[in-house]
């Protein structure tokens, strides 16, 4: 069985690559990325997967079995077009399966509900498709909080718009053993899973920082406005405007949906205290 990745250059798909290893051997993963050399560290077959050009798609999902699109970054319009390319070049060559990394959340009530509603198009795209699917709509990411420990010390705590509200956080790795397990088991067929873990708030987020890295974060709530205002200003207005919808949206429930990660990595979800562990044995030894 030969699976294909795409953006196998990226943090997610290099992780879903080497959990598909890890799974079926590196001869039958197939990585898919814009500029295949970026990717080649990965020790395996880089074809070439640029999102826009559909033509790439005809040619390198040549000879697979299964495909796990990921989704674009970027404009949410242009999303939907990007993913067709991918499902169409699919069709084309006779791939048996898609997997998707799609996304938790709300398709409208927040400023990241655009994302969101791009991806549920995507994954009536897919279910139209006539090929077998399995879709999992992945929680917030752990990372980018970890990696910005040093940031929350140096401005004295952790502000944003989430207020008393819940995310179920997971990791690229934790999410990346899932989608190995979707793409190779055929149990997972027709069925869209939430891929998140344990439910936490801003002030438990705080809490265990504390705990592990033994410092001394606060949490402070702001109003929506103005989160999104100083985040426009310190991205820039599309990515700062996606920030603030995205705490938006933990504030209003909307990224603790129930787990199914369990069902589709056959294991239970890591604990944030687990994760926080052992991110910080990795990077401070």
């Amino acid at each position: 069985m030969k699976i294909a990745v795409t953006s196998a250059s990226g943090q997610l798909g290099s992780e879903i690559c080497k959990a598909l290893i890890k799974e079926v051997g590196q001869e039958n993963v197939i990585g898919l990325a814009r500029t295949p050399e970026k990717a080649k560290w990965l020790g395996i077959e880089i074809r070439p997967g640029d999102y826009d050009n559909a033509a790439d798609f005809l040619s390198s999902l040549e000879g697979i079995d299964a495909v796990v699109i990921l989704s674009a970054n970027g404009d949410p319009q242009k999303r939907i077009p990007q993913h067709r390319n991918i499902i169409e070049g699919a069709k084309q060559n006779g791939v048996k399966k898609i997997v998707y990394t799609s996304i938790c959340g709300s398709d409208e009530g927040d400023s990241f509900s655009p994302v969101v509603k791009s991806n549920r198009q995507t994954e009536e795209d897919i279910k139209s498709s006539g090929l077998d699917w399995a879709i999992g709509r992945n929680g917030l990411y752990l990372e980018p909080d970890l990696e910005y420990i040093g940031k929350y010390i140096e401005e004295g705590g952790i502000k944003n718009c989430a207020g008393e509200g819940l995310s179920a956080y997971t990791t690229r790795e934790e999410l990346a053993s899932a989608y190995a397990k979707m793409a190779i088991e055929e149990k997972h067929n027709g069925l869209t899973y939430n891929m998140v873990g344990e439910p936490i708030t801003q002030f438990q987020l705080a809490e265990l920082i504390n705990k592990v890295f033994n410092v001394e974060l606060n949490y402070t709530p702001m109003s929506v406005e103005d989160y999104t205002e100083e985040r426009k200003k310190a991205l820039g207005d599309f990515l700062g405007t996606i920030i603030g919808g995205i705490y938006a949206g933990i504030r209003n429930g909307y990224f603790n949906p129930p787990s199914d990660f369990e069902k589709a990595a056959g294991r239970p979800h890591k604990s944030t205290e687990e994760i926080i562990r052992e991110y910080k044995a990795k990077h401070n030894g």
